[in-house]
């Protein structure tokens, strides 16, 4: 499987190194047919998820703990928060926390023609909070717990073929399980390699604020080999060292940069849109989850994905995460072992989208006052450069030293989410590969860790002028065949719980072995 594995990505690294625009317009033909096609079935499954986890969370089947009935978790909450977290939306919140808000104030979108307003501002918040919040993991969550549920309660290797166990049997040991692990290992390539792309030119956007170190193509590849390097060092010292110190340090510098907006920005706007922003989520969750856009999709008649509002946003991001999905997904259901559902699912999709409400409240929050309220100016560095959102708010909130010890900090921050995806996502493609084992061998972590960040890197060359869409496109095409597996593994979780003994599963003699 790795070989074919390792054909395969060399034959698309090496169409992007020779035919890097005939790459780049197919990938954009593809992501314009599935927004017109496949819209609806995107926009339906991130409804769905959600809404079978909340009912599985609630019902009798919550209690059932993800190990032995008398296991206790092996990390406390703070560590385990912190590494699910780092995984789960570490660089892209910091890329897009500001810059989505900012973009929807000024732009308009299909549910308001107002602009650069408080009408506008709410909307925009609605947004941010909807794409970042309770959809976004709950689809992480069902590839999590279905990966948790049969590693540590029924006691089988913690890979992406055997969460299709309770269905498919025995048959997930042959080429059918074959197939499944390597959609889910391209999903999660892809995936990692749209984050790191957008968190080096993040980094690079920092360097710029505060060294002036130049915006280029070139700068941005040494820093994907210095990170990856870095990245390498973690993930070879292992979970329980390099990414648990590294992710719980994410966390605090993550608190250091919220105090930062919270004492040095509009404190009093921030705490009054965080409660206005969570209220008005809640009343258009339902309304958003399943906004399919038929009109503006119809009205498109089938032509490019940039001329539709969800192609940019919704669609994106359902298939961001979707793509991310086996990558989040193992990783935290290595490091949730002796949790119940309940309180899985409550901590991976509950807590995990408080955290980023806080966030977006904090960061987007303090730009839209500054644009509203303030001396403005980050509406035009967003058009102009996204990656340049994060440094234009520290500047207008604090043009001093201040704002520049920010600057370093969020550059700091950035670079170590990095390093963790990086790390995190080398150690679940080696897992996925070792067909299941914790501990894949040093040399195939060091062998796809660098695999990663050539990826990565070559399709940052290959977009061109378009490099982000190329690697989000990437992301996008990559959820598609994955997002079928998800729906079987919804319909595993459910058959094992609600039939562990019909189908022969047991626990306590099983997790005893596991």
């Amino acid at each position: 499987m790795a070989s074919l594995t390792l054909v395969i990505i060399g034959l698309v690294i090496a169409a992007a190194v020779f035919f890097p625009e005939e790459l780049t317009a197919a990938t954009d033909v593809g992501r314009s047919y599935i927004t017109y096609y496949f819209n609806w079935w995107y926009v339906a499954l991130a409804a769905c998820f959600l809404f079978f986890l909340i009912g599985l969370a609630i019902s009798p089947y919550g209690k059932l703990r993800l190990g032995k009935d008398d296991e206790r978790p092996e990390f406390g909450y703070f560590a385990w928060f912190a590494m699910l977290y780092a995984a789960g939306q570490g660089i892209g919140i910091i890329f897009w926390s500001i810059a989505e808000p900012m973009m929807h104030l000024s732009q308009g979108t299909p549910f308001s023609d107002a602009t650069n307003s408080p009408e506008a501002a709410t909307v925009a918040m609605r947004l941010a909070y909807f794409h970042w919040g309770l959809n976004a993991w709950g689809i992480y969550c069902i590839v999590a717990l279905s990966l948790a549920l049969m590693a540590y309660r029924y006691g089988k290797p913690l890979s992406i073929r055997h969460t299709l166990y309770p269905i498919l049997g025995e048959k997930v040991n042959g080429w059918i399980g074959n197939l499944i692990d390597i959609i889910a290992l391209f999903a999660t390539l892809f995936g990692i390699a749209t984050s790191l792309g957008l968190g080096v030119q993040q980094i690079n956007s920092g360097l710029n604020f505060v060294w002036d170190v130049p915006i280029s193509v070139n700068v941005q590849m040494v820093l994907i080999a210095a990170i990856t390097v870095l990245a390498l060092i973690s993930v070879l010292t292992g979970l329980k060292r390099g990414i648990k110190y590294l992710s719980e340090a994410n966390m605090w510098l993550t608190f250091i940069i919220l105090g930062f907006f919270l004492v040095f920005g509009p404190t009093r706007y921030i705490i009054n849109n965080f409660l206005d922003s969570i209220g008005d989520y809640f009343v258009h969750l339902i309304p958003l989850s399943f906004y399919a856009g038929a009109n503006e999709v119809a009205s498109n008649g089938g032509g490019s994905w940039k001329d539709v509002w969800q192609g940019w946003w919704t669609i994106f991001y359902w298939g961001w995460w979707m793509s991310w999905a086996p990558f989040v997904g193992v990783f935290v259901a290595r490091v949730s072992r002796g949790r119940t559902i309940r309180e899985f699912i409550f901590g991976v999709v509950g807590v995990s989208s408080i955290l980023s409400f806080v966030w977006l409240s904090a960061y987007g929050g303090s730009a839209i006052y500054v644009e509203l309220f303030g001396g403005g100016g980050i509406t035009e560095m967003v058009a102009n450069d996204v990656s340049l959102a994060l440094y234009a708010t520290f500047e207008a909130i604090d043009s001093g030293i201040i704002g520049l010890i920010a600057g370093v900090l969020g550059t700091v921050l950035v670079s170590t989410y990095f390093i963790t995806s990086s790390d995190s996502g080398t150690l679940v493609v080696t897992t996925i590969l070792s067909e299941g084992d914790p501990h894949p061998l040093s040399r195939h972590r060091l062998m796809w860790g660098i695999i990663e960040g050539v990826i990565a890197a070559v399709l940052l060359v290959a977009g061109g002028a378009w490099a982000l869409t190329t690697l989000q496109t990437a992301a996008i095409l990559a959820a598609l065949p994955f997002s079928i597996i998800m729906v079987m593994m919804a319909f595993s979780i459910y058959k094992a719980v609600s039939q562990e003994k019909k189908l022969g599963l047991k626990p306590q003699q099983s997790c005893q072995g596991a």
